[in-house]
């Protein structure tokens, strides 16, 4: 998009025409070098968005936390009637488990629908700022992650309780993981966010992806525990990879196999590329468009 600024004398006002143009990525240097410049845009972005939904509060924190367990707590009933386990002893290990993978899920999961919709969200912010779009998704992601932080001390009390290991992985893996899906989690929401432009119900769309992708992820189950007919098509699920070698170092203390990270790298930087890429290649379009 280009804009022509036509003058009608000193004091008549300026009108701008706006042309189409074809889309194609903007210098990527410069494109970075602003970006990097404007960050504090997306940190003001995502403090305000969590004002607005009150997650900076005690109430509001303590809802992101019971929300989850809650679930956990239902989930957990569920899987034990499933398995003829209804009566038996509490099992902390597995509700551990359940725990951690809901607060990780959650907070992919929000971090992406937030993120499929922050540019249709901020139209006029896009039509009266000039600034790098990206940071908009980018914005969305980090107000994700912050709502994921306090699970984490919470997750940490049925790892105790569990008796769970404490190991170099648990310390260090498991942060890697989390950073990996993190960039996953940015490519697509800068995905989503760019759709969203175009199609409209996308946004309507993800939590029902989101419900199904919940149930075909090792959150609800253990990498252990898939069946081998189903081992195949594992590499095609990314939260396979990410959210089960997540889940393996943070619970279990161990390392997750080559293949799991192999996995993990490849499905969160090709998100990550393919998500932006698209993005700024339909940017200059957006304010048309909204």
């Amino acid at each position: 998009m280009s804009a022509v600024t036509t003058p009608h004398g000193d004091d008549a006002p300026i009108y701008h025409r706006y042309e189409p143009h074809k889309a194609g990525m903007p210098p990527l240097r410069t494109y970075l070098r602003e970006l990097w410049r404007r960050r504090e845009f997306a940190v003001e972005t995502s403090k305000a968005n969590m004002r607005a939904a009150n997650t900076r509060t005690f109430f509001g924190q303590a809802w992101l936390i019971i929300n989850p367990l809650l679930l956990a707590l239902v989930y957990y009933i569920l899987v034990d009637v499933l398995r003829g386990r209804a009566g038996e002893p509490f099992d902390a290990s597995f509700f551990a488990h359940l725990t951690a993978g809901l607060f990780v899920f959650y907070f992919f999961q929000g971090a992406v629908n937030t993120g499929a919709s922050s540019v249709t969200g901020a139209g006029k912010v896009i039509l009266n700022t000039a600034m790098p779009r990206l940071l908009l998704p980018i914005a969305a992601v980090r107000t994700g992650f912050y709502r994921f932080l306090p699970t984490v001390p919470v997750y940490f009390i049925f790892h105790i309780l569990a008796g769970n290991p404490w190991t170099l992985a648990t310390f260090v893996v498991a942060p890697i993981f989390l950073l990996l899906l993190t960039i996953f989690a940015t490519g697509l929401a800068a995905l989503f966010a760019a759709l969203q432009v175009y199609f409209r119900d996308a946004a309507s769309f993800l939590p029902y992806v989101m419900r199904i992708w919940l149930y075909s992820s090792p959150v609800l189950w253990t990498i252990d525990q898939l069946p081998a007919a189903l081992a195949p098509f594992a590499a095609f699920n990314p939260l396979y990879a990410l959210v089960g070698g997540y889940n393996e170092a943070l619970q279990q203390g161990i390392f997750p196999a080559p293949e799991i990270w192999l996995l993990a790298l490849a499905w969160a930087f090709g998100a990550l590329v393919l998500g932006c890429v698209y993005f700024l290649m339909r940017e200059r379009d957006f304010a048309v468009r909204l």
